[in-house]
């Protein structure tokens, strides 16, 4: 059975928003696949999330606020915690981020982008930013990030 890990981060709506959307498109495309044996949606906030979890993982989203245009303190953590012991162990592994942002989230996104870079994860599809309000079309879009990432475990494709 493959895995696919959500690890997000909010003290708001927001982003919350965002991972629930994104854990909702996976779970549909599962389903109407009939392909929820094949593949485990895992979703863990940051505090919660460890090595091991992303080593048992196929494929991993990532979720932050923008924080003083940077990512979360607790995203900062969790990426810190599991850098040495993924290190040279998750190569090439698919990845996404979304961004709940109030500026223009590219500092939240830069500052994730350059530690997931030292993992060596694989970008499999540019990240979501939601800028202020969270509107339809940005739910839609996580809702497509999940289900594409979880069709594809399903499928070997990604």
């Amino acid at each position: 059975m493959k895995t696919l890990l959500i690890v997000y981060h909010t003290h708001g709506v927001k982003t919350a928003r965002m991972a629930e959307a994104v854990e909702r498109g996976a779970q549909a495309a599962l389903h109407e696949a009939q392909a929820a044996d094949s593949v485990r949606v895992i979703v863990k906030r940051c505090a919660e999330a460890d090595a091991e979890d992303l080593l048992a993982s196929d494929a991993l989203i990532l979720g932050t606020p923008e924080n003083f245009g940077y990512m979360s303190g607790m995203m900062k953590d969790f990426l810190e915690r599991v850098f040495y012991p993924c290190e040279g162990r998750v190569e090439g592994r698919p990845y996404a981020l979304f961004v709940g942002a109030g500026q223009d989230g590219r500092g939240a996104q830069s500052s994730v982008e350059r530690i997931v870079t030292g993992l060596r994860l694989r970008k499999a599809q540019e990240a979501i930013i939601c800028v202020k309000d969270l509107t339809p079309d940005i739910v839609a879009r996580c809702e497509t990030l999940g289900a594409t990432f979880a069709a594809g475990l399903a499928l070997g494709a990604l």
